[in-house]
């Protein structure tokens, strides 16, 4: 029976779905503006995870050119039934304001790591969809209603409409099931048929450190229901010192063991200074929100996470053995291969041959320059996820712009408003160089002056470095791999962080990679030799 650590999908991982089929165990999450769209992870033992597929991964089935920060594909939701699996999603293209424009759609697939259909349009009435199979063969979609109209709360309640897979698309009328409690903002609803009560599972209180997951139950699909009497399930909300923060929007899974989990999304702050206060602000979490587990036990036919209704660090597992999958993927890319590994994204669409190539240059990554770090249409950047606080990542480039307007380099960003990057860039008098950039809440900066770094004409290759330490990271350099020089500017991990970014709202995490710009248009191309991503332990 192995013991369960949390988070156990570290780094940006949020709102996961989790489903069983047979003795497997798959859990799905959110990845809103970073294509291709949904992860899902495999495990046999609730502890040892592995990304398995990345099912939205066409332009036919995902489209978020020009989305907004945080827009894309929220809350999807997985479930296994007539011998295929079935995947709920949401694409959303407004964020701010008085509407949350969002379409709602469907894909299946027969092999859970296949390729997955087209996908079926469904609503567009509300963000966070799921979809029910009842006892009888008969499906229903629930999601939340937004409710757009000026002096009202936008977050109307929990609507059901039928679904008729023959027909593809909703059928019969649709009706509000449950309004919420008062902890409002009502959203993420589940539906689990268990004896002879429906239970809907929700998340409520926003998804910052106010977040918590609601459970009622009733003997009729449409209700009325009745809210747990201990509501609510999990929250972190009155317990500022438990380091697993934000804990809400979740999923059930019964194991083939007949045991019962809770898998929810959570939030690691960074430590705090000794001198700030407890509560307000509770903190920054740069490695955005985390998927973890909880136990859970039944009494009075209400489940209870076990040990009271905060989240855990560990955990103990189901009587499974434990079957761990060893090393994903290592920690240098070399890119030899003729894909990029997984845990690499590209923000909105996937890049085409015209801006990225395993094979222009063999055993490079290139990428030919496109739009500025702060387009919501084609960049040509390839990132991965901050999974630790504490971690190295290196990158060789090679480069040769000839105007200002093209640069190249490495980069840790948050969303379009909220980067840094160390770039290789031209300047008319001194040729070459490197510089430090960074944008901070959309405001501007280049704090190297006129200490710019000036590279010899006889390199070819850039060393390019950054070294995360928890609330803090520096950029390296070096002309040839070995003698690296940091640049001795510290910057804030914090500001990397939904709690950072203005306006609020935002739900993604921090992420490092390459990227290559041309506003010129003429497409200039970098060349990456590898990269590196080693946490620090």
């Amino acid at each position: 029976m192995p013991r369960i650590k949390n988070p156990i999908l570290t780094g940006f991982h949020p709102d996961p779905s989790i489903c069983r089929v047979g003795e497997d165990y798959y859990i799905a999450v959110s990845t809103f503006e970073w294509f291709p769209g949904v992860r899902i992870f495999h495990s046999k033992d609730l502890k040892n995870w592995r990304l398995i597929a990345t099912p939205l991964n066409r332009l036919s089935q995902l489209n978020m050119i020009g989305n907004p920060d945080s827009g894309g594909v929220w809350a999807p939701q997985l479930s296994y039934y007539d011998g295929q699996f079935w995947l709920i999603y949401t694409d959303v293209k407004v964020t701010e304001g008085q509407w949350k424009d969002c379409h709602n759609y469907l894909v299946t697939c027969d092999q859970v790591d296949g390729e997955w259909s087209e996908p079926i349009y469904l609503n567009s009435s509300g963000f966070d969809p799921s979809l029910f199979h009842d006892d009888d063969g008969r499906k229903y979609l629930v999601n939340m209603l937004w409710d757009p109209r000026v002096g009202n709360h936008h977050f109307y309640g929990i609507v059901l409409q039928e679904y008729s897979h023959q027909q593809k698309k909703l059928v019969g009328e649709r009706e509000v099931i449950f309004k919420g409690t008062d902890l409002k903002l009502t959203e993420a609803p589940h539906i689990y048929k268990i004896n002879d009560y429906y239970y809907l599972l929700t998340a409520e209180g926003g998804t910052t450190y106010h977040h918590a997951a609601t459970i009622a139950r009733s003997k009729n699909l449409r209700g009325p229901y009745e809210v747990h009497p201990e509501n609510p399930l999990i929250t972190s909300f009155p317990y500022p010192r438990n380091p697993l923060q934000k804990a809400g929007h979740a999923s059930i899974v019964q194991t083939h063991t007949n045991e019962w989990f809770l898998v929810h999304l959570t939030g690691r702050p960074l430590p705090k200074d000794h001198n700030m206060p407890l509560l307000e602000p509770r903190g920054y979490c740069p490695l955005g929100r985390e998927t973890a587990i909880q136990r859970l036990e039944w009494k009075d036919g209400w489940p209870y996470v076990k040990n009271g209704n905060q989240p855990s660090l560990e955990v103990e597992g189901p009587q499974l053995e434990e079957v761990p999958w060893g090393e994903e993927y290592p920690e240098k890319d070399d890119f030899d291969g003729d894909s990029l590994n997984p845990h690499f994204q590209t923000l909105r669409i996937p890049l085409g041959k015209d801006t990225l190539s395993l094979t222009d240059r063999k055993g490079h990554l290139r990428l030919y320059g496109k739009d500025s770090l702060t387009s919501k249409f084609k960049q040509a950047f390839v990132a991965r996820r901050w999974q630790h606080f504490r971690f190295l990542a290196e990158t060789k480039m090679s480069f040769y712009p000839y105007t200002f307007q093209q640069s190249a380099g490495l980069v840790n960003y948050y969303n379009t408003e909220n980067w840094t990057a160390l770039q290789m860039t031209w300047d008319e008098e001194k040729g070459r160089i490197l510089n430090l950039t960074t944008c901070d809440n959309f405001v501007f900066d280049q704090p190297l002056r006129d200490n710019v770094i000036e590279i010899p004409q006889d390199v070819e290759y850039v060393y390019l470095r950054v070294e995360v330490d928890t609330n803090k990271y520096q950029y390296a350099y070096s002309f040839d791999g070995k003698r690296w020089t940091t640049i001795a500017i510290e910057l804030g991990s914090y500001k990397l962080s939904d709690d950072y970014v203005r306006g609020g709202g935002f739900f993604t995490g921090a992420f490092v990679g390459m990227q290559c710009q041309d506003t010129s248009g003429q497409n200039c191309p970098a060349d990456f030799d590898y990269f590196i991503y080693q946490p620090i332990i």
